[in-house]
């Protein structure tokens, strides 16, 4: 089960709260997930559609909590997921499909034409925060989705109006997430895409165990991207000291074989002798092992010239 369908089960078990909070979260999955369609004698029929059995048995639950419906409930087979169910929960009872259609602000009270539809989220269904918070959850299990943070954090809702799309980001940045809006396919895509962010909107919908969950995996993959980047940076360190080491060691050993290392300043023979007989050391090692011991850069200046002598005796033999 992918990580968005463990947090659509989990936020589907929230206990039902108060009438206002369960108005405004069918209000909000309505307008992600429903549709209104004419049957016989052009008769009015309420359709809501979901993937996840959990929240097919919220919805039931709140439709006949609220309106008293009387709800049928089909499962099919999805035609592109063949391994998933698709619930089709159909509200057939005209006077109730039109009282939940005005009750949910999808259309207006005196409006005679239920086709007429209002895309903007009328203030009075999210007059609370509390209100607020069950839209976004509705909206949530009605089209949203939930990458696994093990890949990428990116959480989205997708919906079809421009409208919806525009009052849904400003009802979420209420919060300080940070959504944005992108087109993708003729569809409105309001995302999240910091993870502190995502966090927060699970906190505000009621994701506790989901926002747990996402928070290990925040701090393993932090963790792990710390070592990573140490070891990294200690491998660099490591090969840039064994390139300085054998170029140190190539350049004395040219030296030997053409002018011969005692014939180098009196101060550079020592230390010239100790990085042949130590290849591995490191410039502190070498420095305490001279006579007179110095620091890593008195050491460094001493094979830097050594290095600018072999350089010279190689241009010599070139020209």
């Amino acid at each position: 089960m992918s990580f968005s369908s463990k947090t659509k089960n989990e936020i589907a078990r929230i206990p039902l709260s108060k009438k206002c909070c369960q108005i405004a979260e069918i209000a909000g999955f309505v307008r992600m997930s429903g549709s209104i369609s004419l049957s016989g004698f052009k008769k009015i029929n309420l359709k809501l559609s979901t993937e996840n059995a959990a929240v097919a048995r919220r919805l039931f639950i709140i439709l006949k909590t609220l309106f008293n419906s009387h709800t049928e409930v089909m499962v099919r087979k999805n035609k592109q997921l063949k391994k998933n169910n698709n619930y089709l929960i159909v509200v057939d009872d005209e006077v109730i499909a039109k009282n939940i259609l005005i009750q949910t602000g999808i259309v207006d009270k005196d409006c005679s034409n239920l086709f007429d539809i209002n895309y903007n989220v009328p203030k009075k269904i999210i007059h609370n925060d509390c209100c607020k918070r069950a839209y976004i959850r509705g909206v949530f299990l009605g089209g949203g989705s939930l990458s696994d943070p093990e890949k990428t954090y990116h959480l989205e809702f997708v919906t079809r109006n421009e409208k919806h799309a525009k009052d849904l980001l400003q009802i979420m940045n209420l919060y300080d997430l940070n959504s944005k809006i992108v087109i993708r396919k003729e569809n409105y895509v309001v995302y999240i895409k910091e993870s502190e962010k995502i966090v927060d909107l699970l906190n505000i919908i009621g994701a506790h165990t989901a926002l747990l969950n996402l928070e290990n995996i925040r701090v393993f993959k932090d963790v792990r991207n710390n070592v990573n980047r140490i070891i990294n940076c200690e491998t660099a360190n490591l090969n840039k000291t064994i390139e300085a080491a054998l170029r140190q060691v190539n350049n004395i050993e040219y030296i030997q074989n053409t002018i011969g290392i005692e014939n180098l300043p009196e101060n550079l023979i020592e230390i010239a002798q100790l990085r042949l007989q130590n290849k591995d050391a490191t410039l502190v090692e070498l420095g305490k092992m001279l006579t007179l011991p110095i620091g890593k850069s008195g050491v460094n200046h001493r094979l830097r010239r050594i290095e600018r002598i072999a350089d010279k005796l190689r241009r010599e033999v070139k020209k």
